[in-house]
């Protein structure tokens, strides 16, 4: 199995093709990339920006490129002896445009006689016999009208077009009538949360889950893929969202038989310790597990207190109170905040929004399990159907991780029983009888409730709990566990030796289409750790100056801005709007606060144009800028370097400091890139400004040596500095290739930088190299204040002799 040293993501859209990225791959090839890693490729719907909405997927994109870029693209990678990896989606259509998705249109217009039902996850006993689609409006029935006659006539509601069932518009009848004959049901789409019967993509309506777990089902949506890998065009695969499947486990088997046992990646999302599945036939994760430690080696475990009390006191505060500036009015508060410690209380947290997304846009699912059980029988003592679902929904709260794959798992359905009886003793018996049920492998209830699981866990944590929990936001990210505030060195070393006895071959990622915030934008985030009660006072006269009565949010709001800063007025409302709907506490998706909306854009507005705001934000912005970029090149090198496969996402070899999607996925001047990348290897000289040139020395030097000298990171051991400042060093050896670099160096330059410092280096009869800087070094104890004399970070290539 061929296996990548490194990995470049693109980002396909109809702007940015197949075509377009095989005239880079000449640019890759000079960065030291190994393989080219592409979205999704299969068709999506029209103007799609992501490719996770694909309508059909027995052919490419051709708004992406068609066959004929998959081709090019892969010819102009193969002859640059770089692989190709591409993102794959099995677990979903995208149906918001019906005609679009032959076998949605197809079983609109079928229903339960379709060939195609079998490939859906439609609980047709609910809807009568009908499939219920939320797209109505206030007007109900009313717009519905029939366009075309015969056997092409069709249903139309505006811009949206449904199909005739065969004989029933033959005689006349009008819109609504002939409506009411079809498989199907327009309703409200303010049913969408409790009354849809068709399984989905979290809650997208418009991506509908299919069941790839039926052979034909997976051999019809898998036949393009394994042309890929007949013809040798690709080489490796990522599967997004493995726990939409059935069974993640057989539909890997079934993969590897497709592909020969290619590299596949999985984006499966573990729950801290939590392991992956050892029998999967898989490399690895895609990388957040790495991305979560990697970002808490360089916060200062000395900050967690200051950061959790000025969040303690935020969430205290009451509604439309000002807080004041001194901690003199901090402690003469002290009772209110003591009171609003179950608040902060991070657990507490993800209890009741994981609760409130049960109950409420995934409703429907639980209400469909709730339907399962009784199909299997019911539980042992006849109960009614709310309190089942009541029961569901406290277990689905409960559920510690994304989700089990029974028999494999069974402790965390355990584990969920336990606490959801601790908290719910009233419905001991309900939750036991309930648990009972799901816990039978194979049952059509245990496997949905699999599936469900994460469905609730992604809502409740990703998309709502880490826009609530604010104390430290470059703490939430998606595969992250805030509370985890910081990781030792040492801590982060024995991760490393477990990765490698387990999964030496999984992706390392720092940002993806996915992340809230880029690398670089937490790198800096994270530097507040280092000046927490300056961030604290920077805060509160922010507050001051520009109110919005939602602590949490101002704190995030206010972290995310000082995190891209500088950034555009549209990109900084474009986010702050997101941010306050997915929190969900001063407005929201489904009905929205227009006037903490207004004051919210006017909050935005305003810190570009006043100049106190702005200099608030900026003085802030230069006492940490430093320690910022320090840890951005930390982290990058770090990544580059570890144990794994590290993926480069679009664009980043330079400074990106972004935020949540659309966000980070805006166009990339390559352009710009190229001719940086030209300078550096003529010989131009590279500082630590706002060019990125630094981080481009870090991200092609690296990715050069991994690529050409693969024998230096074929093991791995973590070095200790001795010395007043030895904390702050975080050093390995991959086996000839020996990582250093900086860690909080905000207190490092407060105790007195380096002096006293030294690095035991691995015996090397020639000593190293600096890959970086050209310095040479012997082998065995070395200054660090030499070491990293130039940047705060070196990667030291062993020097072989004859």
């Amino acid at each position: 199995m061929r296996t990548p040293r490194s990995t470049y993501r693109f980002q396909l859209t109809a702007d940015f093709t197949l075509h377009d990225a095989a005239r880079l791959v000449p640019y890759l090839a000079r960065l030291g990339v190994d393989w080219v890693y592409l979205s999704p490729i299969l068709q999506a719907e029209a103007g799609s920006q992501h490719g996770y909405d694909v309508t059909d997927h027995s052919r490419i994109d051709e708004s992406r490129g068609g066959a004929e870029g998959l081709r090019v693209l892969a010819e102009a990678a193969h002859e640059a002896g770089m692989g190709v990896l591409v993102d794959i989606v099995p677990n979903h259509v995208g149906v918001a445009t019906p005609a679009d998705s032959a076998w949605w249109w197809n079983l609109l217009q079928l229903g339960q006689e379709s060939r195609y039902a079998e490939a859906f996850d439609v609980d047709w006993e609910a809807g009568g016999g009908r499939i219920r689609i939320p797209v109505l409006g206030d007007d109900s029935l009313e717009a519905l009208s029939i366009e075309g006659s015969g056997p092409d006539a069709v249903l139309a509601y505006y811009d949206h077009r449904y199909p005739i069932a065969p004989g029933t518009a033959d005689d006349g009848a009008d819109a609504v009538t002939v409506h009411s004959r079809q498989h199907y049901e327009l309703m409200n789409w303010r049913r969408e949360s409790s009354e849809l019967n068709y399984r989905r993509f979290f809650a997208v309506s418009t991506l509908a889950a299919i069941r790839v777990e039926e052979p034909w089902v997976f051999d019809e949506s898998h036949a393009e893929i394994g042309r890929w890998f007949r013809e040798g065009l690709v080489d490796g695969l990522r599967v997004d969202h493995p726990d939409g499947l059935a069974d993640p486990g057989g539909y890997l088997e079934r993969l590897a038989e497709l592909t020969g046992g290619a590299y596949v990646l999985v984006e499966k999302i573990l729950e801290g310790d939590e392991p992956l599945e050892p029998s999967w036939k898989t490399a690895g994760t895609t990388g957040y597990d790495a991305l979560a430690l990697i970002d808490r080696v360089f916060i200062d475990p000395t900050g967690e207190a200051a950061l959790t009390r000025l969040d303690r006191w935020l969430r205290g505060e009451p509604l439309g109170h000002e807080g004041a500036a001194s901690a003199a009015a901090e402690v003469a508060r002290e009772a209110q905040v003591e009171a609003a410690l179950a608040n902060a209380d991070y657990h507490e947290l993800v209890r009741s929004t994981k609760r409130a997304v049960a109950d409420g846009i995934l409703q429907a699912e639980v209400r469909r399990l709730a339907r399962d059980v009784e199909r299997d029988g019911g539980l042992a003592t006849p109960t009614e159907p709310a309190v089942v679902t009541d029961a569901l929904a406290e277990l689905l709260t409960a559920f510690p991780v994304y989700r089990s794959y029974l028999p494999d798992g069974r402790e965390h359905l355990d584990a969920a029983l336990a606490l959801a009886q601790e908290r719910r003793p009233e419905l001991s018996e309900v939750l036991a009888e309930t648990a009972e049920v799901l816990g039978r492998t194979g049952s059509a209830t245990s496997t949905r409730f699999q599936q469900t699981s994460g469905m609730v866990m992604a809502k409740g944590v990703e998309d709502s709990a880490f826009y609530r929990f604010t104390r430290l936001t470059s703490l939430t990210e998606v595969g992250a566990l805030p509370e985890q505030f910081s990781v030792t060195a040492e801590e982060f070393h024995a991760a490393q030796l477990r990765r490698l006895a387990s999964t030496p071959e999984a992706m390392t990622t720092l940002s993806t289409h996915d992340t809230k915030r880029s690398e670089d934008t937490r790198a800096r985030i994270s530097a507040l750790s280092e000046v927490s009660d300056g961030w604290a006072g920077t805060l509160t006269k922010l507050r001051g100056l520009l109110p919005l009565s939602d602590g949490p949010f101002e704190n995030l709001l206010w972290q995310a801005l000082l995190g891209a800063w500088p950034l555009s007025r549209e990109r900084a409302h474009a986010y702050a709007l997101k941010a306050a709907r997915e929190a969900g506490v001063s407005t929201n998706w489904l009905e929205p606060d227009a006037l903490f909306e207004e004051r919210l854009a006017h909050v935005v507005d305003t810190v570009f144009v006043d100049p106190i705001a702005r200099g608030l934000l900026e003085n802030q912005l230069a006492a940490l800028d430093g320690a910022g970029a320090s840890n951005a090149l930390g982290a990058k090198l770090v990544q580059l370097t570890t144990v794994g496969a590290p993926d480069v996402y679009q664009g980043s070899e330079l400074w990106d400091r972004s935020l949540v999607d659309p966000d980070n996925r805006r166009p990339v001047d390559y352009d710009e890139r190229s001719t940086l990348l030209d300078l550096q290897d003529a010989g131009e000289p590279v500082s630590l400004d706002e060019s990125g040139a630094a981080k481009l020395l870090v991200v092609s030097t690296a990715l050069r040596l991994r690529r050409d000298r693969p024998e230096l990171f074929t093991g791995y051991r973590g070095l200790t500095a001795r010395g007043t400042a030895a904390d702050h060093v975080l050093a390995f050896d991959r086996g000839g290739a020996v990582t250093v670099v900086t860690r909080l160096p905000v207190s490092l330059a407060r105790g007195g930088g380096w002096a006293g410092t030294v690095l035991e280096l691995p015996e090397a009869p020639h000593g190293y190299v600096d890959t970086f800087t050209g310095q040479v070094f012997r082998a065995g104890e070395r200054p660090v204040a030499e070491l990293l004399s130039v940047f705060p970070v070196a990667l030291l290539q062993r020097i072989e002799g004859e």
